[in-house]
């Protein structure tokens, strides 16, 4: 593990994405943001859709600037969000430009899925939380609703899997993001054919499945011509899904009970296991078993995160002015506590986010929240109740206690709602590393190319590396007033 090793991470959110070098010697790892670029659906009258073609310029250009420095790049990454797709014709071109997962295509699909086969024999199958937008019911939308690409359909690729594609021209699916698709088989570790025969989708558009870790070939020529690049660069499978790369990262201590929170536009919360757990419990729970690095299994819950306040966020600048996030958790502070608590997963739609919240605060016969500052607190107090009966639920279905609440990525950052976690379900709170994602893929990377053996010595370095904040339930009352009102509005 001494000499050094360039790696290059691109880390697509649904916000933006990044190209982050990382430089692995002597068992620490050094990211320095070579690249970063804005990652926005674009509305088109027949839908919303991921501008792609932009985004894999976007790599390109990441390319191109990691290229300039005269140190040969070993390695390059793609991790992305879940489940959205494009669909490749005969001649390995686009026939369906993929589609954002707030597309309103699904809405009202899962009554009509639940239809072709029962929601208990889903979940038996594929232990996969039961969400709108997963891949089986947007095919199955595709399907009912005569989508003209579907049919002449040769592949089927997810996000990452069809930007590997494009950059060097071998068409699979990697396991982490496949297993997002509610048609991967977590038991068998093998895609479900069936099922997706029995929603009337040829399965013959499933790509062959990989490990995280797989050494995928190198960059086109082609490629490698467009971005100026003279040196031959590897490109293998980070684990595909950004979820996957953060756990990957967390710095969890060997034999440590400790379950995590992904904190971005999403949070998603659980435990890494060894196997899955798909029983009556789990789904009554609906947690998801999807897979992590080295034969993990993420089992977890899908959270509708810090949408709520980038949403807020985005509508303030038009109807108000720019705040910065820093300028919205420092107003939080001083504002009033517990007006008001609403359930973050009934906010998927974007557009007129402060109205939404106000408009629940209403039905349900709460204060409303009119300043940004007060708004912005009770998204976040309402994040915290949140996690604590997620917790609640992940102890139950597990029967184990957790100790430790790991948080990574973005949402990291926010102090004040690490505290708020601490407090809300009184455990301690670890926050960091704040580019968890970032730094799995290129730990996934190093794994690949074998220049760590295994995940703990890749969670060694992570270590090694990069400071984390402590956070300490500070007993402020409040907490289980506001828990009990989370559960009543959610029964």
């Amino acid at each position: 593990m001494g000499a050094m090793h360039r790696y290059l991470a691109f880390d697509l959110g649904a916000e933006s994405g990044r190209a982050i070098q990382g430089i692995i010697k002597d068992g620490n790892l050094a990211l320095r943001e070579l690249h970063r670029f804005p990652n926005l659906p674009v509305r088109l009258p027949h839908g919303l859709y991921w501008d792609t073609f932009r985004l894999f310029k976007e790599m390109q250009e990441g390319i191109r600037i990691a290229s300039r420095e005269d140190v040969a790049i070993h390695g390059i990454g793609v991790d992305t969000w879940g489940v959205d797709f494009g669909l490749l014709g005969a001649d390995g071109t686009l026939v369906e430009n993929p589609r954002c997962y707030r597309d309103p295509r699904t809405d009202g699909i899962l009554e009509a899925a639940f239809q072709v086969m029962p929601k208990e024999a889903i979940y038996k199958r594929t232990g996969i939380q039961f969400l709108q937008f997963n891949t089986l019911f947007q095919l199955f939308a595709m399907k009912q609703q005569g989508a003209s690409g579907l049919p002449v359909a040769k592949t089927m690729l997810h996000m990452p899997d069809l930007l590997n594609y494009w950059l060097t021209g071998r068409a699979v699916s990697e396991r982490t993001i496949a297993s997002t698709s509610q048609f991967y088989d977590p038991v068998r570790q093998d895609w479900d054919r069936e099922l997706l025969e029995i929603f009337g989708v040829n399965p013959s558009i499933l790509a062959p499945l990989v490990d995280p870790g797989e050494h995928l070939g190198s960059v086109l020529p082609e490629i490698m011509e467009a971005c100026h690049a003279k040196q031959t660069i590897p490109v293998y499978a980070s684990a595909g899904h950004d979820t996957a790369c953060a756990v990957a990262a967390a710095p969890a201590q060997p034999g440590q009970d400790w379950c995590y929170i992904s904190s971005g536009t999403w949070s998603l919360m659980g435990a890494e296991l060894k196997a899955p757990v798909m029983n009556k419990r789990a789904m009554a729970h609906t947690f998801t078993n999807e897979v992590g690095i080295q034969g993990t299994i993420r089992f977890l819950k899908n959270i509708m995160g810090l949408w709520l306040l980038q949403e807020c966020r985005r509508e303030w600048s038009i109807t108000e002015r720019q705040f910065t996030y820093e300028e919205l958790v420092e107003s939080a502070q001083s504002a009033e506590p517990f007006v008001a608590i609403v359930d973050p997963d009934a906010f998927l739609a974007p557009g007129r986010m402060p109205e939404k919240i106000q408009d629940y605060c209403r039905r349900t016969k709460q204060s409303i929240p009119d300043q940004p500052g007060q708004m912005t607190r009770v998204i976040l107090e309402s994040l915290a109740v949140c996690y604590r009966k997620v917790l609640h639920d992940l102890e139950e279905a597990l029967g184990r206690r957790m100790e430790v609440i790991h948080i990574l990525g973005g949402g990291s950052r926010n102090d004040v709602l690490n505290q708020y976690v601490a407090d809300a379900t009184e455990r301690r709170v670890v926050a960091g590393p704040s580019e968890a994602t970032a730094i799995g893929n290129i730990l996934v990377q190093a794994l690949g190319s074998g220049q760590l053996k295994d995940h703990e010595q890749a969670r060694e370095v992570v270590r090694n590396s990069f400071g984390v904040k402590h956070f300490e339930p500070s007993g402020r009352a409040g907490w289980n007033i506001a828990y009990e009102r989370f559960r009543e509005l959610t029964a």
